[in-house]
């Protein structure tokens, strides 16, 4: 996700915009730093992120700055195309672009196009379907090559080869330290202890389902315990988590 965002003018300083409490007006600018490249933005981890509530949302929505997407409070940001003005090669299609197309049909999305100066060459083993090489692409030759002599050895003896690289294995330690920090963040949020039964069974399933996924979940359950639209928060939790398992078999 890029590291700037801009803001229109005619938005933020109009009347309608200034009209809504800071804590609203807060959001809106949080929601858009946090936008993808096609203005899409996971609206839950924003407003646990600032403080707002869900009033503040719909409050957003009610003056036609956002919409919302799923109950999972994917936000589209409306006016993302006057605020921001992205080159087509730098630019990187939402996750959630089919989703948006779907609730929003009529939506024009900027393309994304590779760059017109970026050509297969020799010693480039791939690059990105936008044009951007790949963050994991080194130099082996010519000036930008440290560590190496002209016998293309470096001080270990040889250089690692790309796709040496490219080969190492992703380590798994990481997320399920990712999925550690979503449990945990279900309890705080839950604010009640589950069965030990229950809380067994949630673990077992976390382990079937990817972080991805889980994320997703997490934010869901979240939102509706928050909202006070669950009685029982764990047997529901389990219940949604099953149904994750057998849509993945």
């Amino acid at each position: 996700m890029a590291q700037r965002r801009m803001f229109s003018k005619r938005i933020v300083e109009s009347a309608r915009f200034l009209k809504m409490p800071p804590s609203t007006q807060n959001l809106y600018f949080h929601l858009g730093l946090n936008a993808d490249d096609d203005g899409v933005v996971e609206g839950y981890n924003v407003m646990m992120q600032t403080g707002a509530t869900e009033d503040d949302l719909k409050l957003l929505v009610a003056k036609g700055f956002v919409t919302v997407l799923n109950d999972d409070l994917v936000t589209y940001i409306n006016d993302w195309r006057e605020n921001n003005r992205i080159r087509a090669d730098r630019k990187v299609d939402s996750i959630y672009k089919n989703l948006l197309v779907k609730m929003i049909p009529d939506i024009e999305l900027q393309p994304s196009r590779r760059r017109a100066d970026t050509k297969k060459k020799p010693g480039v083993k791939r690059i990105e379907d936008n044009g951007r090489p790949l963050d994991n692409q080194r130099t082996t030759s010519g000036p930008h090559s440290l560590g190496q002599d002209r016998s293309g050895q470096d001080s270990l003896g040889q250089v690692r080869s790309s796709s040496s690289v490219e080969d190492e294995p992703v380590d798994k330690d990481d997320d399920d330290d990712k999925k550690e920090k979503l449990l945990n963040e279900i309890r705080k949020t839950v604010k009640e202890d589950p069965t030990d039964s229950e809380w067994s069974s949630i673990q077992l399933l976390f382990k079937k389902l990817s972080w991805e996924r889980l994320r997703l979940v997490t934010l869901g359950f979240n939102s509706k315990v928050a909202g006070g639209e669950i009685d029982r928060p764990y047997p529901y939790l389990l219940t949604v988590l099953r149904q994750k398992v057998e849509e993945n078999r």
